[in-house]
């Protein structure tokens, strides 16, 4: 398994590197290792509905919607 020094770490780094450990119950080490892991895990980008809406749009030239809203008042409900 490859090792990683990491030189000049100041003291507070180092003491709040602990802290953060020990408030989830790891070692320094371990620690380490998941910020390290998560630091250059490829970020997983969901897309939503509405932007593959809007490609599959783009794809067949766009179009526009033109969109009137009711501005009716709503009557209350009744609740008996």
């Amino acid at each position: 398994m490859p090792a990683v020094t990491v030189r000049g770490l100041s003291v507070e780094t180092h003491r709040r590197l602990k802290a953060r450990a020990a408030k989830k119950g790891n070692s320094t080490e371990a620690e380490i290792r998941l910020i390290l892991d998560e630091a250059v895990r490829p970020v997983k980008k969901e897309v939503g509905l509405g932007t593959r809406l809007r490609a599959i749009g783009k794809k067949y030239g766009g179009f526009d919607l033109e969109i009137k809203r009711d501005q009716t008042p709503l009557e209350p409900a009744v609740f008996d």
